[in-house]
């Protein structure tokens, strides 16, 4: 999607460079994620803080800022260390929106002049807007799968929870041990067979169940009325 971003700005704009930061909400950070011209170095760790520089100052204030020329003569520019695009004349900045709320900077840098035409900022400014809600949304759903996931292993160490001391209570109960030992006993067959120890649970208390079956009244019966 990022991307999607960086081609369809190229398309609109003709820039020689073409930048995109997202506000990571825990830090408050403003990182960049994606480039048209190779930063692999600075990809997923060169950020700025909100308000610094103009990349900071369009997040903080949700406005565009269009610099045609003497970019880095602007009172509010910041030059960042492996970034080639801060010694371009020419720089534009536009937030990245989802129903109002920044969650990121598209910025567009051309080596030479160039004049910022209101059909060009506008066609940036919509790119921000309509690409900022799909990187929330998509950001929404990663989220709820990671929570889903969570979820499902949380149950899962729930349920191995479970058999464990099912099993645990079925060797205090045929050899006499306290819940430590048995607990050991356990965790060291598991070792030793390198198999988890949910496994051996399980396998504890089916046998259990088996012979518990086999025991009752009838069961010889039952067997020969089956064969």
């Amino acid at each position: 999607m990022l991307g999607e971003i960086v081609g369809m700005t190229v398309q609109v704009t003709g820039c020689d460079a073409c930048l995109v930061y997202l506000l990571e909400t825990g830090s408050g950070e403003i990182v960049l994620r994606a480039s048209q011209v190779p930063h692999a170095a600075e990809i997923g760790h060169l950020s700025v803080q909100m308000g610094q520089g103009v990349t900071g100052w369009v997040a903080e204030n949700k406005s565009v800022v269009a610099l045609g020329e003497n970019a880095a003569q602007d009172r509010r520019f910041l030059s960042l260390p492996g970034l080639v695009e801060d010694t371009y004349e020419a720089y534009c900045s536009v937030p990245l929106l989802s129903a109002g709320d920044v969650i990121g900077v598209i910025n567009v840098h051309h080596r030479d002049k160039h004049d910022h035409t209101p059909e060009e900022i506008s066609l940036l400014t919509f790119i921000g807007e309509q690409m900022g809600g799909a990187i929330a949304r998509a950001r929404l759903e990663d989220e709820n799968t990671r929570l889903a996931e969570e979820a499902q292993e949380m149950k899962r160490q729930l349920e191995t929870r479970k058999l464990v001391e099912r099993a645990k209570g079925i060797l205090q109960y045929k050899f006499q041990l306290t819940e430590e030992e048995a607990y050991l006993r356990l965790r060291n067959e598991s070792r030793r067979l390198r198999r988890p120890m949910r496994d051996l649970a399980e396998a504890i208390i089916l046998t259990e169940d088996l012979a518990r079956k086999a025991s009752e009244p009838g069961a010889l019966d039952r067997d020969v009325e089956v064969d």
